[in-house]
Formats: C-alpha cells, structure tokens, sequence
C-alpha cells in the first residue's frame, strides 16, 4: 500500500476536450497519411514511421499515468495536450502542404513544438519551486537532445533517400538552434508563470519523486 496520499486538482474542461479531440483528429490524420500518403502531402516524408511514432508519444503519458500514477496524482491534462498538439501539428501542417507553400513554416514547427515539447517535460518533471537555473537547464537538456533525435530519426526516415540531403547540412544546423531556442523560451515562460503562482496550484508531486501533474 502507497502512503502517499494523491492530490486531485480541477482541470478546465476546455483543456480535456481540447486534449480528447486532438488526439481523435491525429489518429484520423495518420490513418489519412498512411492511405493516401499523395493527398496528405506525405509522399517521401516517413508516413509510416510517423503513423507509429505519433500515437506512440500522444498516448505515452495517459499509458504511464495509468500504471504507475494515477493513485497518487490527478491525471497531466495539460502536459498530454501539449506532447498531443505537438504531433496534431505536425502532420495538419503537412496535410495542409504549408511546409512546402510557406518557407517559414518549418522553422516555426521546431520553435513552436520544441518549445511545448519542453514545457511538458518540465511540468512533467520538475517542482514549482526550481531555480532558474535548473529549470533551464532541464529545457536545453530536453530541447537539444530532442532536436538531435528528431534530424536523425528524419535522416533515417525518408532524407538519405530525398534530394533534400543535399542542403540538410545547413538547414539541420538552423533547426538545432530553433529547438534549443524554442526550449530556452518555454522554460523562462513557465518559470515566471509559477513564480506568478499561475500553475502549482494545479501541480501535485508525484510519489517522492521530482515529477508533476497540471
């Protein structure tokens, strides 16, 4: 039997629909992608490995929760919606070809997702209570590795075989910088909302360890 008492918290129900129906559009999404990879502007682009990949993190947090937390904090509706959105994003984006009507686009996603990526991490992880300094260094540990990550597993997935490898040198360094940017600027973001007393309300620890629901 745990011994520690779990601390449930109201969440918004705009957050929890917003969470559901994310991740119902991704699923629909994916299934679009992987049939009809043409009209999802998918073509050459790791459909398929982020038809796994994406469910796989949308459904990590509710999957986690479920075994190992849910008797001692509130279920993470916030953090899941921003790993969620982060993946709904991704594929709207290339579903709607901005990435390849809009030069921009890409560099935003990685400043963008990064960022939300980040700030998941950091609710999911850390106390109210962290420094600056811990806080943003647990954000450029998260946010460059993810960066890192993210251009390999591209690379493997459709880039060694696009001619886009030619100019991926240059454009990878840029998205590097964004993702760490993105990361930097989530941290300083949610360290000035909990000193503002904006969020631990809603951030119970979980189970002796640095780890937190919103």
């Amino acid at each position: 039997m745990s011994d520690v008492t779990a601390v449930r918290h109201p969440v918004p129900e705009t957050v929890r629909t917003l969470d559901v129906l994310a991740k119902a559009a991704l699923l629909l999404l994916m299934f679009l992608a992987v049939t009809s990879p043409d009209l999802g502007n998918m073509q050459d682009k790791g459909a398929h490995a982020r038809a796994i990949g994406y469910p796989l993190a949308a459904f990590a947090v509710p999957v986690i929760w479920y075994v190992w937390w849910r008797e001692r904090a509130s279920f993470p509706w916030v953090a899941d919606l921003l790993i969620t959105f982060t993946c709904f994003t991704d594929t709207l984006g290339n579903r709607m070809d901005l990435y390849d009507s809009i030069v921009w686009f890409d560099d935003w996603m990685h400043f963008m997702n990064t960022g939300l990526l980040t700030a998941a991490v950091i609710l999911l992880t850390l106390p109210h209570t962290s420094s600056l300094g811990r806080t943003l260094e647990r954000a450029v540990a998260f946010g460059a590795t993810a960066g890192i990550v993210w251009e390999l597993a591209e690379y493997v997935a459709f880039l060694s075989k696009s001619t886009e490898r030619r100019s991926a040198y240059s454009d990878t360094l840029g998205d590097l910088t964004l993702d760490t940017l993105g990361a930097v600027v989530a941290a300083l973001v949610l360290f000035v909302l909990w000193r503002r007393g904006q969020l631990h309300r809603a951030a119970p620890q979980l189970a002796h360890r640095a780890a937190f629901a919103v």
